[in-house]
């Protein structure tokens, strides 16, 4: 007899192969499982609206990509690098330095790794390789694991996303996120140190002190917008679906009116490439809501989590399973497709060991992020393969230095969860 969930695993498995996208494969193969299974074949429809016009939360996805497109076609990100350049800049490989922080500033806006990698990503890759001061695929390789901060520090697309199959509070996941981004971008600016030692590295000339004010001034409204963002939400003003519409506005008016450099063309290009990859991800979302009713009739996370009980393990040993198997799946799969099809089939063993689910979510978000920089195919190494104009190999054994200080950084998050719930803490959580 045939089993009709391995039939519809191995047509996603043959659709995504074929190179149907992993959104529709899995939509196609979870109608296909409900016609084996002699169920009605509307009910992938009616999950599929329910889970979309129920769950409130997913507009703060659009928003706010929607904002950080903005940020990209006005000036706000110009004025932040210089703002950086200030900062930082004057030190040996400083401009390397300035590609570090301008992500930790940068990641308080846009929630997207990606963005991040194709928005500033490509004027640091310009700035660092101008007149030959770094090689093209260290910088590509510095650009590429910066990025990776981006979605840990909040705002985070791929923290709504958990919170979304989680139930987890995404004001305190917000919180929580905030140390580990900053202890990942610690490590990566002492790689940065050691590196321009070992490579004697450029010094840039050191921006005028009398030049700062002027230039924190200008930078001060786009600084503003986390501010505005994360005071909303964690004053209680708004909610964080609320405050990604204020975000996204905020970057509009600040860029037509402050700025003057957002003109209609511009506006109507970020509007059109904001709906591009909010439809390719709610595609990931809408076929994920089907999928997940599949795996919930299996009972499979059931299933998955008596037999972890099973084994025995503790919460440290559990974490380090989920560190490697993210991990390896990072590798290979796309993090949304991880998010909302791999982690609820965790979540239910996490709560049986008593993880708690605020530290799990950040500890999967980690991994899930790193996964974006780890060889072969990590996202984020093809995308700066194609802006850096470097080769895979030469990419590959610049980023692994960064690789080996964030691995180290998602030790400590793993083994250390009061470093992650102390900011939520602080705030009146009680996990």
């Amino acid at each position: 007899m045939i089993d009709p969930f391995a039939v519809c695993i191995g047509t996603i498995l043959v659709l995504a192969l074929l190179g149907l996208p992993i959104g529709h494969a899995m939509i196609a193969a979870s109608i296909l499982y409900l016609y084996l299974a002699g169920l009605d074949m509307g009910t992938a429809a009616e999950q599929l609206l329910n889970g979309m016009y129920s769950s409130y939360i997913l507009l703060a996805v659009p928003l706010f990509i929607l904002s950080a497109e903005i940020m990209n076609s006005g000036s706000m990100t110009t004025r932040l690098l210089g703002f950086c350049n200030a900062l930082v800049g004057r030190f040996r490989g400083g401009l390397a330095q300035v590609n570090v922080v301008q992500s930790i500033i940068f990641a308080g806006m846009s929630g997207s790794a990606i963005a991040d990698a194709a928005g500033t990503g490509k004027m640091m890759q310009k700035m660092m390789t101008d007149g030959g001061r770094y090689p093209a695929s260290f910088a590509a390789a510095l650009t590429a694991a910066t990025a990776v901060i981006g979605p840990i520090i909040p705002p985070s697309i791929p923290v709504v996303l958990y919170a979304l199959v989680s139930d987890a509070s995404i004001g305190y996941l917000f919180l929580a996120g905030m140390l580990p981004g900053l202890l990942m971008g610690l490590a990566q600016m002492g790689i940065v140190v050691w590196t321009a030692r070992q490579r004697d590295f450029p010094v840039e000339a050191p921006v005028p002190l009398r030049q700062i004010p002027g230039i924190t001034l200008r930078a001060i409204p786009a600084l503003m917008m986390p501010v505005v963002l994360l005071g909303g939400i964690y004053s209680g003003i708004t909610t964080p679906t609320e405050a990604a519409a204020i975000a996204a506005a905020y970057a509009f008016l600040i860029s037509a009116l402050l700025y003057r450099t957002v003109s209609l063309a511009s506006t109507y290009r970020s509007l059109l490439s904001s709906a591009r990859t909010t439809a390719s991800i709610g595609m990931l979302i809408a076929g994920a809501l089907v999928f997940n009713y599949v795996i919930t009739i299996e009972n499979i996370p059931r299933t998955l989590s008596l037999f972890l009980q099973g084994m025995d393990l503790s919460p440290l040993m559990f974490l380090l399973i989920v560190n490697v198997l993210l991990l390896a799946l990072g590798c290979l799969l796309e993090g949304t497709t991880i998010i909302l099809i791999v982690l609820p089939v965790l979540i239910p063993t996490a709560e049986a060991l008593g993880v708690d689910l605020v530290h799990f979510g950040i500890v999967c978000v980690v991994n899930i992020m790193i996964g974006l920089i780890t060889p072969p195919y990590g996202l984020l190494l093809f995308i700066m393969t194609n802006i850096g104009q470097v080769s895979l190999r030469a990419l590959v054994g610049e980023v692994l230095p960064f690789l080996y200080a964030m691995l180290a950084a998602l030790a400590a998050i793993t083994l250390f969860p009061d470093f992650v719930l102390f900011l939520p803490r602080l705030f009146g959580y009680q996990g």
